[in-house]
């Protein structure tokens, strides 16, 4: 992941409303600067913060950088997309971040998985490469498929990332 600006992250992270004991999941393979900026705003608010990593090494610097500071409220874990079920003890989350990059094949099988771990009325918030108009309209014909609406784009925000958000619709999907 490129480098992403602190105050723009800071800024999209507003759309967080304060609440007790909110999770928030994160799909990462690379990128300590955002890690680092969601963990602290996780940390200073009560959150739990998971960290999906889907790079062993990246799984290797967030694992050390975590249990050496002996931090509760964040949680890596050496996570494939391949895997059958994407649930982890039951936990459903607020928030679903996703800055890996996800092949085109596997984005419908993401999404259908991803479903099942998001809160009714949860958000998945996807960074896309700017500019990649035909990879966000891609997703956001999967997101309503998969049972996500009220898709918007923040393209104005950061410098190499649009920003993709989508809310779960309660009540429906598989």
């Amino acid at each position: 992941m490129k480098n992403i600006e602190q105050d723009k992250l800071e800024k999209l992270l507003e759309i967080i409303a304060p609440a007790p004991a909110l999770r928030i999941a994160h799909f990462s393979e690379s990128g300590e600067m955002m890690t680092e900026i969601l963990s602290d705003f996780c940390q200073k608010r009560g959150y739990e913060y998971q960290i999906n990593c889907t790079n062993p090494s990246f799984f290797d610097a967030m694992s050390s950088k975590f249990k050496a500071k002996d931090i509760e409220e964040v949680k890596p874990i050496k996570f494939t997309l391949e895997r059958p079920r994407y649930m982890i003890q039951g936990k459903l989350y607020e928030y679903l971040f996703v800055t890996t990059a996800i092949k085109e094949e596997m984005r419908s099988d993401f999404l259908k998985k991803a479903h099942g771990i998001i809160k009714n009325a949860g958000n998945i918030i996807i960074f896309l490469p700017k500019g990649s108009y035909k990879e966000r309209y891609h997703w956001m014909a999967l997101l309503e498929e998969h049972y996500y609406v009220a898709s918007n784009t923040i393209d104005d925000l950061f410098e190499n990332y649009d920003v993709l958000i989508s809310k779960k619709m309660h009540g429906w999907g598989e």
